[in-house]
């Protein structure tokens, strides 16, 4: 059985969402999951999971949460050689070029992406949900 990591960081709640239908997904393969929030993941974690999804929402100029998310991935992303993540969010404006550069910063420390990132604006609909589904279900197998 696989051990995934859910680390997220939420401001409006859309993100969250994400999450738990992450974590949905990955239970439906018959993984084990927990859920965590950014501020409670830190670098000494990673080696307890068999993999890890990362979401966070764009902020500002398109880019990561500054004030927790973005702290615990300076610590964690020199870490991910070899592991296997997935990564998702939520956005406001903009046409998700903050996740087109996290994915591109994950692939050049050597991660292994389990599928493609899911992104979705505002709250997440149907589609975003199976979406978010179906990376859980990745990163469990």
């Amino acid at each position: 059985m696989s051990k995934i990591a859910i680390v997220y960081w939420s401001g409006t709640g859309n993100t969250e969402k994400m999450a738990n239908y992450v974590a949905d997904g990955a239970k439906e393969s018959g993984a084990e999951t927990e859920m965590l929030t950014a501020s409670k993941f830190t670098g000494k974690d990673i080696d307890n999971f068999d993999a890890i999804a990362f979401g966070c929402p764009s902020m500002g100029a398109e880019v990561l949460e500054e004030s927790e998310f973005q702290p615990m991935w300076d610590i964690v992303e020199p870490k991910l050689n070899g592991k296997k993540i997935a990564l998702f969010g939520s956005y406001g404006w903009g046409d998700g070029e903050w996740m087109r550069d996290w994915e591109s910063a994950c692939e050049k420390t050597g991660a292994v992406m389990a599928c493609d990132f899911v992104i979705c604006q505002e709250e997440p609909d149907s589609e975003a949900e199976a979406s978010c589904k179906e990376l859980g279900k990745s990163l469990s197998v």
